[in-house]
């Protein structure tokens, strides 16, 4: 089966033609972040106006791309949210009319859950159930994937998300937009053990996150301190040290004994962890959790590098699962930017 994904929720335009949820024959992406940079962060008329230029021609190329004519189609998945709701809006349309032109099915996807698919493309051997980490600028959560469409949310960000912390702790220090990627550069040169950050407590218990201290901390750091390289180095670095630390302990802790969350695995522990989202790429959060998982006799999945980020392939792979079991979108399909499951 051939199914077209497409993928619209933020300032990137994807499109992606995935063939049984596996194989990925083309997987197409057009961003608009050159435009955000100027902003400190994405401008939703920004990112809304650019996908309603582009998409047409992201989805052509991916065609292209994968040598499949637009007839050979057999599926439309597109995200239906969590995003910015005029993005979104403008996939969802474009989706809707091919779906009604060339006759064939259409299926909305939760972008959230689509980010683990990331890392199953290549890993169809991976079973449910297991344990889902959702890292991205606006997201962080902790899930239990039961099967394919019924996922238990098991702990979320009360606040910040951790690639939203990322993005103002970069900005305070001025070392640019997106902060992930620039936290990560100016750690490297610094000492993780200089300066130490600790995220907000929320209970023994709590699968919850809350990065929104953190932030305020290095804030009132820097303000009581004379910044130099070295020290805005030794800043990132207990900063990244922190947010990982936090994001590891919660979701090994999960695998471990997930029934405190309330799931259905009956407190046995599971034995593998899903990683996805734009915070997944970071280096020190992939060596740290395989590390963690390791010990426990927990396998943790990461997507490959450039399926980390926002892309229509995942949403393709998910839909076609969905689709599989059963799940169809009606033509009243409609962007939902506060998505839960």
């Amino acid at each position: 089966m051939l199914v077209l994904g497409i993928e619209t929720s933020c300032d990137e335009t994807g499109a992606s033609v995935v063939k049984d949820g596996r194989e990925i024959l083309s997987n197409m992406v057009a961003s608009s972040l050159e435009f955000h940079k100027r902003y400190g962060g994405v401008v939703p008329e920004i990112a809304t106006r650019y996908h309603v230029e582009v998409i047409d021609y992201v989805v052509k190329d991916s065609l292209k791309r994968s040598r499949v004519k637009l007839e050979d189609i057999d599926l439309i998945a597109v995200t239906r949210g969590p995003g910015l709701v005029g993005s979104l809006l403008v996939g969802i349309s474009f989706a809707k009319a091919l779906s009604y032109s060339l006759g064939v099915p259409l299926v909305g996807v939760n972008h959230l859950w689509a980010h683990l698919y990331s890392g199953l493309i290549s890993r169809p051997d991976i079973k449910f159930p297991f344990i889902g980490l959702v890292v991205s600028g606006g997201h962080t959560s902790l899930v239990f994937c039961e099967n394919a469409g019924k996922f238990k949310l098991l702990g979320q960000t009360k606040d910040d998300a951790a690639g939203e912390a990322f993005d103002k702790v970069a900005k305070v220090l001025g070392l640019g937009y997106p902060g992930g990627p620039a936290i990560e550069k100016a750690a490297r040169q610094g000492d993780p053990y200089a300066i130490k950050f600790a995220p907000a407590y929320l209970g023994e218990n709590s699968y919850d996150f809350s990065f929104s201290g953190i932030k305020t901390a290095v804030l009132y750091y820097i303000k009581a301190h004379r910044l130099n390289r070295k020290v805005v180095a030794d800043i990132a670095a207990g900063f990244q040290k922190a947010v990982v630390d936090c994001l590891v302990a919660k979701a090994i802790d999960a695998c471990r004994a997930p029934a405190k969350g309330g799931s259905a695995s009956g407190g046995k522990g599971v034995k593998t962890l899903v990683v996805g989202g734009g915070v997944s790429a970071n280096i020190l959060l992939r060596k740290e959790l395989t590390r963690e998982g390791r010990a426990c006799g927990i396998e943790v999945i990461f997507p490959s590098f450039e399926l980390s980020l926002d892309n229509a392939a995942m949403v393709a792979a998910m839909g076609y699962r969905l689709f599989k079991g059963g799940v169809r979108s009606r033509s009243g399909l409609s962007a939902e930017s506060n998505l839960r499951i």
